[in-house]
């Protein structure tokens, strides 16, 4: 039951948040944006640095939209309670892994089923093993809902920021692809290595380059990022597009 709680107070006070990022006459009443804990999964899958990427993540969330993640997250367990005190997860991997115990399948199917949104990132943006892992995982927690592409009309790409396609510290695919449970997406599965674009040394330097796009594409990878945990936290709350002139006046279209 503190699960259940956690994850729906949580998605209420973001609610909250996503209102705060409208206009000021429709968000006034709301006050500031509620601290939210961007988590990084612990799956023993090759996840070094996870929680780097969930830090750098939460720092650009927090310095670019007026939703205030914590900037040192945790991290959670499928089969732990942990799981449950945030509303996004972020599933980062590098290598084929053995099969998920019955009890973190369960805490993965409870956790969607309660409202978390996860995001999967490939780390090795091509390689097959971690790939086809996470896939098989997937199925078994999910049988009829396959992973899909996400139309390039999503709200996730107009969360925040007005995008195209997803990019990452590579190009990749064209697509993200993505779990819809009810009306929303709850897991996205990128193989851009996105946590690649955002990942710093310990003097603050990036840690890999993005090729081929540079810079440019290293700002749309982390504009992306932000979308996402937008769109996690707030969920279609903004497909009505009601608010997408002021967006467009304050940001601008992806270039």
């Amino acid at each position: 039951m503190a699960g259940v709680v956690g994850v729906q107070w949580g998605r209420l006070l973001m609610v909250l948040a996503c209102l705060s990022v409208l206009p000021a006459h429709r968000a006034a009443a709301f006050g500031d944006a509620t601290s939210v804990e961007i988590v990084s999964l612990d799956a023993g899958n090759g996840t070094a640095g996870a929680r780097n990427v969930t830090e750098r993540l939460a720092w650009e969330v927090r310095k670019r939209s007026s939703v205030e993640p914590i900037l040192e997250p945790g991290r959670a367990r499928l089969d732990k309670p942990s799981l449950f005190r945030s509303p996004f997860v972020y599933w980062r991997g590098s290598e084929e892994f053995p099969p998920l115990s019955e009890e973190a399948i369960e805490g993965l199917r409870k956790y969607i089923h309660r409202g978390g949104f996860i995001l999967i990132d490939d780390a090795t943006a091509g390689a097959e093993g971690f790939d086809r892992a996470v896939r098989r995982e997937l199925l078994r927690a999910f049988p009829a809902l396959p992973l899909k592409p996400i139309s390039p009309d999503h709200t996730i790409y107009r969360s925040f920021y007005l995008l195209r396609k997803p990019v990452g510290r590579v190009q990749g695919p064209a697509f993200l692809e993505g779990i819809t449970y009810g009306d929303r997406i709850a897991i996205v599965y990128s193989r851009h290595d996105l946590g690649g674009a955002f990942q710093r040394d310990k003097l603050g330097a990036w840690s890999q380059a993005v090729v081929p796009g540079g810079e440019g594409q290293r700002e749309r990878a982390i504009r992306l990022g932000v979308n996402l945990v937008l769109y996690a936290l707030c969920t279609d709350y903004k497909d009505d597009q009601v608010h997408a002139p002021f967006i467009m006046r304050r940001r601008g279209l992806d270039h």
